[in-house]
Formats: C-alpha cells, structure tokens, sequence
C-alpha cells in the first residue's frame, strides 16, 4: 500500500512537471500551427545554463531563471521573425517540423562541442532530503520542481486570462483571420507567444535539473512524451494539455511497479495510438480549447 501511495504522490508531482514542459509546445501550435520539435531540445539547453551557473558561481540553480527566462523570451521572438514567419502558411506544420528539427540538431551538437557529452547533475545541498506522507518518502527536489511547475503555469493562466495582451493572444489561437479585423496585431502576438512558449521551456528545462542527470542528446527522450500528451489534449489547448500531462504522468508512474521504468514510458505512445484512431482532435480540444 505504502508503494502504491508513493507512486500516485510520484505520478501526480511528475504529471505537473510534464504540464509545464508542455504548455509551450501547445502555445505554438495553438498560435502559429508550428510543431516545435526543437522544444525539448531547449529544455536540455536551459538544464546545462543552470548546471554551469551553479557550478561557476556555487549559488542555487534556480537564480539562473533570472537569465534564462528573459533570454530564451527573447530568443524565441527572434526565432519567430526571423525563421517562422519567413514559412509559408500553406505549408507552415510541415515545414516547421524539418525547420525546427535542424534547430534541435543545432543545440545538441554545440552542447556536445562545448560540454562534450559527459553526463552532468547538479549537485545539492537537499538533493538528498525526502520527508514521508501516509507512508510514502517524497524527494525534496520533485515536491521543488512540482511548485515551480505550479506557480509558472499559474503566472501564465493568469497572463492569458487577466490581462490584455491575454486576450489577443487567445484571440489569435481561437480566430487570427477575426483577431486582424477587430486590430489585432497578430504577427506581434504570435512573435510574444513563441517568446513566452520558449520562457516556460527554460523555467521547465531549470526545474529538470534539479533532479536529472542530463547530457547532449537527452531531448529525445523528451520530445515523444511531450507530444502525445499535447495531441491527447487537443493541439491548442493549455489546459487540455495541463489535465493529459496529469493523467499520463500518473498513468506512468504507477505502470512502474509491474512493469518497471522502460516499459512504463510506452504508456505515452499507447495513448497517442489510441487517442488518434478514437478522437484524433484530442480528448480535451474543441470546447474546452475555446473556452479558455
């Protein structure tokens, strides 16, 4: 019973994670209709600048968010106007995927030329603290990386809900043809949520450092995951996204125990597979997508 405790405490702290390193991937298709292959690849990117600040200056890797976040905001405006919006419309998803693919294979050779492609971990001072609920020992760093994930995903709900620039930004994922008649700049927006889609990957990309062993090439393991849980909750949809990164992590962590760790993580490709022959928009697209 402890076990099975611990692994749905596991799942549901792991589950949050997978929203947050989804929610951008969701934000440029839901704007732009770009899949965003390179995404995981920054994630690694944002973990190896957190390992080197807190190698370098010895200071918590979290204070590196303070540059990551405004820089990867900027790089992924630059990228939008310089590289996605140069793309045809009619052929912008396919497209985006060979673009974006030679981006990822970009990062991962100059991590592997400047870092080589030793593994890496960031080293603690509570990497090793656990503490027990109803029997279960969590790990300090998850519960951490957990609350990141919540707070982040808070901050962007509230963006895109509270503010102005929200509600263009929701415009031109729900209607971009509407959003210009009523004075929407929407290349400006899209240019803002391809900014903000990239900020979530260097605060996920931080928080995956504290409990990883990362190297060059470990974006791969990520890439597939993320994209079923995006298409099992409807491309486009942020909180389809959030509820589908909940259930599969949870679904993940507690196929664990019969199956163990490599077998478990096919779970994601199962309920991609199903999810596309059953209800290929996804479970959670459609409504709930239009009425956030």
């Amino acid at each position: 019973m402890s076990l099975l405790i611990q692994s749905i405490v596991l799942g549901l702290l792991l589950g949050g994670l997978y929203a947050l390193l989804a929610a951008g991937l969701t934000l440029y298709f839901g704007v732009m209709r770009v899949v965003m292959i390179a995404h995981s690849a920054f994630l690694i990117l944002a973990a190896y600048l957190a390992w080197f600040f807190s190698t370098e200056t010895g200071l918590d890797p979290l204070l590196s968010l303070l540059v990551t976040v405004p820089l990867f905001f900027l790089i992924g405006v630059g990228m939008q106007r310089l590289l996605i919006s140069r793309l045809r419309p009619a052929t912008m998803t396919m497209m985006s995927v060979l673009l974006t693919f030679a981006i990822a294979l970009t990062i991962e050779g100059l991590l592997g030329y400047v870092f080589t492609g030793t593994q890496r971990r960031v080293r603690l001072s509570y990497g090793g603290g656990d503490f027990e609920v109803f029997g279960a020992n969590i790990a300090v760093v998850k519960l951490i990386a957990f609350g990141l994930a919540a707070v982040s995903l808070l901050v962007l709900y509230l963006v895109l809900t509270r503010t102005r620039f929200g509600q263009a930004l929701r415009a031109t994922i729900q209607h971009p043809e509407a959003a210009r008649l009523v004075g929407i700049n929407t290349d400006r927006i899209a240019g803002y949520g391809f900014g903000i889609g990239l900020a979530t990957a260097a605060v996920g990309g931080t928080a995956l450092s504290l409990d990883s062993t990362i190297y060059p090439s470990l974006h791969w393991h990520w890439i597939g995951p993320l994209m079923a849980i995006i298409v099992v909750g409807g491309l486009g949809s942020i909180p389809g996204a959030a509820i589908a990164a909940m259930v599969l992590g949870l679904g993940q962590s507690l196929l664990q125990i019969p199956l163990g760790t490599t077998w478990a993580q096919t779970f994601f490709y199962l309920a991609l597979f199903a999810t596309l022959m059953v209800r290929p928009q996804g479970f959670f697209g459609g409504r709930l997508a239009q009425r956030f």
